[in-house]
């Protein structure tokens, strides 16, 4: 519905900031929680699903209205798919993107092998939730995945999180490395925004 206000549940700025770019041509209000006092849940979660659905389904309580909720991080073939859902506190400190990167490049450079495309595969996982509200029996629910490797070390100064360590095969170029406009038509999150926005009209 044209004008619809609908709740953005995350606190992260480089989330806001990428998904007020991709939001931009739809017709609806997105506003971040932190204008609506909004305090998030525990992510407690052990799938990106069922963190999304924490997030969305608190936005919606505490304001009464439709809510949009990401969960997304990086898993590793090597780490067993380590840091998955833990990927903003992988250090222990949420948000700390230089101690989770360098704690990320420390674990693989203890397995003792090269970096590579065929060493180090990882993907950055992302789902979306979307409620018309608090007891929606029916969310909205999709999920992207952007495949690369891990670099032996940090390149690029845009983006956040992991990107600077987060390798486009196609582009041989980090996440960090590509134009923001590029970035947000080939991610994760924007994979996932399509999905969801394929289902239909909000």
């Amino acid at each position: 519905m044209v004008g619809m206000r609908v709740v953005l549940a995350t606190g992260n700025r480089g989330k806001l900031r990428e998904f007020a770019e991709m939001l931009a041509p739809l017709a609806l209000n997105f506003i971040p929680q932190s204008e609506l006092g909004v305090t998030p849940p525990d992510e407690t979660g052990v799938t990106f699903a069922a963190n999304a659905l924490l997030k969305a389904r608190a936005a919606a309580q505490q304001t009464g209205l439709p809510a949009m909720a990401d969960d997304s991080g990086l898993e590793v073939d090597l780490l067993g798919g380590a840091p998955g859902v833990h990927s903003a506190r992988y250090a222990g400190v949420h948000g700390d993107d230089a101690a989770n990167t360098s704690k990320l490049l420390a674990e693989l450079r203890a397995r003792g092998v090269p970096f590579g495309a065929t060493t180090t595969r990882a993907r950055f996982c992302c789902v979306i939730v979307l409620l018309r509200a608090a007891d929606d029996p029916a969310p909205r629910i999709a999920s992207g995945v952007w495949k690369g490797y891990i670099a032996a070390v940090p390149r690029g100064a845009g983006g956040f999180g992991y990107d600077p360590v987060f390798v486009d095969p196609i582009r041989d170029m980090t996440a960090a490395e590509l134009p923001a406009a590029e970035k947000n038509s080939r991610s994760h999150r924007a994979q996932a925004l399509r999905a969801l926005l394929a289902m239909g009209p909000l």
